[in-house]
């Protein structure tokens, strides 16, 4: 046993921890397996326990441990107290690192970090050589950097061989363990816990009108007089609900209310965290920052509004928004375990019992719902430019890494080249930065133009939530509070120390700035130029009846009065949804000023040729035109529509009707079906299906577009001649002998064979084959044709595929009863003797 476990496991109440009981399993599957999952529940202590029980093991070999926690909180109270258990301070032995917050020095050995932090030091040292072990807590929340890191650091395990890899252990309260069992290839350690009995009341709306704030509100008073002693923690979606309760609360004395979300400072986190003087409870108010891995002293009751604010993303927007959802029952027990950390406790649910059982047993990941321009620009840097060369736990889905890619483009930090996509230089040097793409590209063109003092500050108010919108949507606003003291508000102190401290940080990751740009902003236009690189598609300018349309093709209006609103052009940073109404709602902005488009935003617009169909005059019209996204700058009619773009609209016109509006005629559609039979013979040959011909029309089709001006010209294509020209020379002769179009029978004439069906049809009348013993086939007998025997009036009498058998079995009864009804025609006894005719009997005497 190391001597770094047995001097933690002598401290105070650790030895009473569940997780205690299977250290030796931890610390035996690491030194046999490179991967390991624990499962253990709230309370046992695996975050604080286990990074300090492993720090001595042989084969770490004086590397480090590196553990991801995915919340701020957690992550500076995680090493705070594995630091306290050695009798240190944090920066010591054990450290933390996040942003705008470090505490780390030469001797630390356990850094806790925060997913940004380990995606930067990935990129950094994708083999990350000094660490043996890296740790993944509270895995269960799969944020979309926690499933990137592991993805990643497979990947690195995968490319960086050498004799001891560091090690990958994913610990969690709740698992889906089976799925990431076989995912890692990992055993798992599962400790009981001893967490202490809750009871749980369910407490469901009376009136589905009332706000989540008034009956948290009426919750928490009947919980502070039914639990005289006991401090409560209550979950709330967001920071706007805990304004709101916090302002309808009015607690005893001995009650002290404390909100804790993430975007307070650290000394009012830690005031809400820390155990108050005897005699006196508190309220803490929090979001789901308070669901794992923290210990809040006093807290024996939770109430739970059973909601939370997600960031889901939007591909028809091509924008992030928070979405209040219900959590899942994973989440609710998270939630409802805070309260039986110390004691035996209480919790009461916001919604009915049966209702908990209609929720979903966990979230979807966060890389199903997520805005993934960052993950994107991450693995470019890395080289990865399929997210199929990573293995991925949930893969990124199709439509949205489709956005983010078109969005890097957009920016300029990717481009397509003939061997595929690649990172440019300004993509790298964004990657750097390491900050949402947009921001990055920001940062840079801020100081490209001599600006990166203001850059930085905007890039930091965009960062995070904005807390400013009661104060209008001005970014300029915003501005000024952070750069004249004297003219922020009191309420919005911490908000500016916090934002420059993370505008100083982000300032730092840009070298030196160098004035690249010829042209520069004026102090009026730098906020909209500015805001207009880092969101392009949310340009927008004023319609002549009210509100804005954005680049991207959306409306927008502002939900309030404000001085922006007679702008003309404006270049928005956020948006958001409008209760009752249309649109989106305009949360920040700035004026933009349309002369930049003659300069530095002239790369936004295109100038193109616009070609559409006037179902009136029955003819193809164009017009000029320069746009920026949606947004029409000038338009300018054409007398002559350009083949070039004509063909095109064309083209469209007919995919859309998925050649339908195509002159078929049975020669065509003969030849096409013949086509497409002896492909299912020969794979070998061209692909004629329907979706090959719509895939490769600019090759057959386009060229014989040129003359067609009127959707009426393409009643006069060589539809068949366009067709054939997919085939050479000698496949067409090929095609020809294998499967001809027609078939001579023994009467000596010569039938068309229907290909439109499978297998291909002759029909053809009865007395013409007499004497055929054997079924009919094509493409060298590959082929059979299933025979309609006719009546001489031309009429079915039999459908074989076995003509012989029809001769013997089936013949008599079609003899017996058609001999009657045909008797001039010759019905003989034995077919296969008889003369095949297409003739009388009279006629067949006289020849």
């Amino acid at each position: 046993m190391n001597s770094t476990r047995l001097s933690v496991e002598r401290h105070p109440g650790v030895a009473d921890l569940p997780i205690c009981d299977v250290l030796e399993s931890v610390s035996r599957a690491l030194e046999e397996h490179d991967q390991l999952i624990v499962e253990a529940p709230p309370g046992a202590g695996k975050t604080t326990i286990i990074p300090l029980a492993l720090l001595d093991s042989f084969w770490l070999r004086d590397r480090k441990i590196i553990m991801l926690q995915p919340r701020r909180i957690a992550a500076r109270n995680a090493a705070t107290r594995m630091a306290d258990l050695l009798d240190e301070r944090p920066g010591e032995t054990v450290g933390y690192r996040m942003r705008l917050e470090s505490r780390v020095g030469p001797a630390t050995r356990i850094e806790v970090v925060t997913e940004g932090i380990l995606l930067r030091m990935l990129a950094e040292d994708p083999s990350l050589e000094d660490v043996g072990l890296l740790i993944f807590d509270e895995f269960h929340e799969r944020s979309l950097d926690c499933d990137l890191g592991l993805a990643l650091a497979l990947h690195g395990r995968g490319i960086f061989e050498r004799e001891q890899a560091s090690k990958l252990l994913v610990m969690s309260a709740t698992l889906e363990q089976k799925e990431l069992g076989e995912y890692l290839s990992a055993p798992v350690v599962r400790s009981e816990g001893r967490a202490f009995p809750v009871t749980v009341h369910y407490r469901p709306a009376r009136n589905q009108r009332d706000r989540i704030a008034d009956r948290v509100t009426s919750a928490i008073e009947d919980a502070i007089a039914r639990h005289p002693e006991s401090s409560v923690l209550v979950f709330l979606p967001g920071q706007g609900e805990i304004n709101q309760v916090a302002k309808a609360l009015s607690p005893p004395s001995d009650v002290t209310v404390f909100p804790l979300l993430g975007s307070l400072s650290v000394e009012e986190q830690q005031r809400a965290i820390a155990p108050l003087e005897k005699g006196k409870r508190k309220v803490v108010l929090a979001t789901n920052v308070a669901e794992t891995s923290l210990t809040i002293e006093g807290v024996d009751v939770v109430i739970d509004s059973g909601l939370e604010r997600r960031p889901v993303f939007d591909p028809n927007t091509g924008m992030s928004r928070l979405h209040t959802v219900q959590i899942s029952r994973a989440s609710a027990e998270q939630r409802r375990g805070r309260a039986g950390r110390l004691a035996p406790g209480t919790c009461y649910r916001l919604w009915s019992e049966s209702q908990q059982e209609q929720r979903s047993a966990h979230l979807a990941p966060e890389i199903e719902e997520a805005d993934l321009a960052d993950l994107v620009l991450q693995l470019f840097d890395w080289g990865v430019y399929e997210p199929s060369e990573l293995r991925w736990l949930t893969p990124p889905p199709t439509g949205p890494y489709q956005q983010a890619v078109d969005l890097l483009i957009t920016l300029g930090a990717a481009e397509r080249t003939d061997d595929g996509l690649a990172l440019t230089s300004h993509g790298s040097a964004m990657a750097v930065v390491a900050t949402h793409p947009r921001l990055a590209h920001m940062l840079i063109a801020s100081a490209q133009v001599g600006a990166i003092e203001q850059g930085a500050l905007l890039a930091a108010v965009l960062s995070d939530r904005d807390p400013l919108r009661q104060e209008g949507p001005d970014m300029e606003t915003r501005l000024e509070y952070l750069q004249e003291g004297d003219r922020c508000p009191a309420r919005y102190r911490g908000w500016r120390q916090r934002t420059r401290q993370l505008a100083r940080q982000l300032r730092s990751r840009i070298d030196a700035p160098v004035v690249t740009q010829l042209a520069r902003p004026t102090s009026k236009q730098l906020t909209g130029y500015l805001l207009a690189c880092a969101y392009p598609e949310r340009i927008a300018r004023r319609r002549h009846n009210g509100g804005y349309q954005l680049a991207n093709g959306r409306s927008a209006k502002f939900a309030e009065p404000n001085r922006l609103e007679k702008s003309r052009w404006l270049a928005v940073a956020e948006t958001g949804g409008l209760a009752g109404q249309r649109g989106d709602a305009i949360y920040s902005a700035s004026v933009l000023d349309p002369a930049l488009f003659e300069t530095l935003l002239a790369d936004l617009l295109v100038e193109e040729t616009s070609v559409d169909w006037d179902k009136q005059s029955g003819r193809f019209v164009a017009e000029r035109r320069v746009r920026c996204g949606a947004l029409v700058f000038t338009s300018e009619p054409l007398k002559e529509v350009p083949e070039a773009e004509r063909v095109q609209k064309l083209l469209d016109v007919v995919r859309e009707q998925r050649l339908k509006n195509l002159p078929w005629d049975k020669a065509t559609e003969s030849f096409l079906n013949r086509a497409r039979q002896f492909r299912a013979l020969s794979p070998e040959f061209p692909d004629l299906s329907e979706d090959a011909l719509l895939a490769t029309m600019d090759d057959w089709l386009a060229p014989y577009l040129g003359p067609v001006k009127r959707l009426t010209d393409l009643k006069k294509l060589d539809l068949l001649g366009a067709l054939k020209a997919r085939l050479s020379w000698e496949q067409q002769q090929e095609l020809d002998r294998q499967l001809p179009q027609r078939f001579t029978v023994p009467s000596g004439s010569s039938i068309t064979i229907d290909y439109e069906q499978t297998p291909p049809v002759l029909a053809v009348k009865l007395q013409e084959m007499f004497g055929c013993a054997e079924t009919p086939a094509v493409a060298n007998g590959r082929l059979p044709l299933v025979v309609h025997l006719l009546s001489p009036a031309g009429r079915p009498l039999q459908v074989t595929l076995d003509i012989a058998s029809f001769w013997q079995d089936g013949y008599k009864d079609v003899r017996k009863e058609m001999r009657g009804r045909y008797p001039k025609h010759p019905w003989p006894e034995d077919p296969l003797t008889s003369q095949a005719t297409r003739y009388t009997k009279r006629r067949l005497s006289g020849d």
